[in-house]
């Protein structure tokens, strides 16, 4: 919990910026320190101090430092970002996640080609010893000719998957549902 200030003869932060006397029992004191003042005059500036008071009253007293927290950080976002507030970073860091799955995505795609050309490389020079090639059984990963697939990786479970039953795309990204090759 944040340092309670009514007892230390310094006013807290809300008192302070209001220009009233910090009594023992104010609300404000533990959530609200006199070396935070920016913090209560944000809160303040965008939900108003007896808005913010009712609300501390309501609250549980072991939820009132998150509610203060939540408080603060909206009301930063909304100084910063008036018409979106944090929902705007949200939607940011939203776009940022999904963009980075996309690019992770791609990048296990290109991991599972390469494994299976090596795989495939590594079979031809072993099959090329006894005179067969490893198109005979299926295996390939886009190479030219018929016997291509496509491999998945389990990321739970850390094995590599085979699937003749499809091909690659020309982009190397393997078909999804929508006939799209990369997502």
């Amino acid at each position: 919990m944040a340092s309670s200030s009514c007892y230390s003869n310094s006013p807290c932060a809300a008192c302070k910026f209001l220009r009233r006397k910090c009594l023992p029992d104010c609300v404000f004191a533990p959530y609200f320190p006199p070396e935070e003042p920016q913090k209560f005059a944000n809160v303040h500036k965008i939900f108003g101090a007896s808005n913010v008071s009712k609300l501390l009253n309501e609250v549980l007293p072991h939820q009132r430092e998150d509610a203060v927290n939540s408080l603060a950080y909206e009301a930063e976002a909304r100084l910063k970002d008036p018409v979106y507030g944090c929902v705007g970073a949200i939607s940011v860091l939203q776009r940022q996640v999904v963009r980075l799955q996309k690019e992770l995505d791609a990048t296990n795609a290109d991991l599972i080609r390469y494994a299976c050309n090596d795989f495939q490389a590594n079979s031809n020079n072993n099959n090329s010893e006894y005179g067969r090639s490893s198109r005979n059984y299926g295996y390939g990963g886009g190479g030219g000719g018929g016997g291509a697939g496509t491999s998945s990786f389990d990321q739970n479970s850390g094995l590599y998957y085979y699937s003749s039953s499809s091909q690659w795309t020309s982009d190397g990204y393997g078909d999804n549902d929508m006939g799209e090759g990369r997502m």
